[in-house]
């Protein structure tokens, strides 16, 4: 039994003859006793139809209140009924907060999710033609199959023209560049087949400055050193191709880079975004 509480089925016996005896069946009732004495009531039978009458105070060991005339709430009584309404509220009201703190997490996981899958970019892989041809191809076109050597290559010196920050048409550039100088063949020094000291893909010289024979025959090095040329050339975006190549490789045969242009167009819309 918890502490406060006093049950009621006692032998009616000890407490003496009841105040409104019927017929009726008895219900025990059990009420919750306040802590203070000064606001305990004395617990009673109920009998359907009859008022509560009191028990006599010595079967629960508290004093009894004055029994109220039919109709009218003991004062005490009242009180205790208050008290009890009181407690009940706010422990119901700690119960819906404690609800609260607990379902809100669970009501918030529970929660409808929303599908926040990521959408697909499709990015197109062809680079425009206007970009690598702006003035249309110059003289016949010559072409040659290459191996996964001269690939690399090709790949290389686009890379590097990204890492410049230069576009499309300064690639078309330097890779009919170096069709024509090397075959986009990373060469060492030939003997007695060499053009004098010249070296790699863009066959630069390092007696004129182009750098050292291991920078030269880096391809990286050799692409960003020709493009450096090719940034000083005023207006080489609007110059047929073998205009800008010529002005800066300053070849014996000006004209022989025109007919490699083709071929590097197809070669930068093929590994532009690859």
């Amino acid at each position: 039994m918890m502490a406060g509480r006093r049950s009621l089925d006692m032998d009616p016996a000890r407490c003496g003859t009841p105040a409104e005896p019927s017929a009726e069946p008895l219900v025990a009732v059990s009420v919750l006793l306040p802590a203070d004495p000064e606001v305990r009531t004395t617990p009673e039978f109920v009998t359907p139809g009859h008022r509560l009458s009191s028990l006599c105070a010595d079967a629960v060991g508290v004093p009894r209140a004055a029994p109220a005339p039919i109709g009218v709430t003991h004062p005490r009584r009242s009180f205790v009924m208050n008290t009890i309404m009181r407690k009940s509220v706010l422990g119901i009201a700690g119960l819906a907060f404690a609800g609260g703190v607990i379902g809100g997490p669970i009501a918030a996981h529970n929660a409808q999710s929303v599908d926040v899958s990521p959408v697909a970019v499709v990015q197109s892989d062809k680079v425009d033609a206007g970009k690598l041809i702006p003035h249309g191809v110059q003289g016949a076109q010559s072409r040659i199959d290459l191996d996964d050597e001269q690939v690399a290559n090709v790949k290389a010196i686009i890379a590097a023209t990204k890492k410049s920050g230069m576009d499309e048409r300064a690639a078309v550039i330097s890779i009919a560049t170096s069709l024509q100088e090397s075959k986009l063949e990373n060469l060492g020094h030939l003997g007695d087949m060499n053009d004098h000291d010249s070296l790699g893909l863009f066959q630069q010289r390092p007696s004129s400055g182009w750098g050292s024979p291991e920078q030269i025959t880096d391809p990286e090095y050799s692409t960003q050193a020709f493009l450096k040329g090719l940034k000083q050339v005023d207006g080489w975006q609007d110059m047929p191709l073998t205009d800008a190549a010529q002005t800066v490789q300053v070849s014996a045969y000006p004209d022989a880079y025109a007919q490699w242009e083709q071929q590097a167009a197809d070669l930068v819309a093929q590994y532009w975004n690859s």
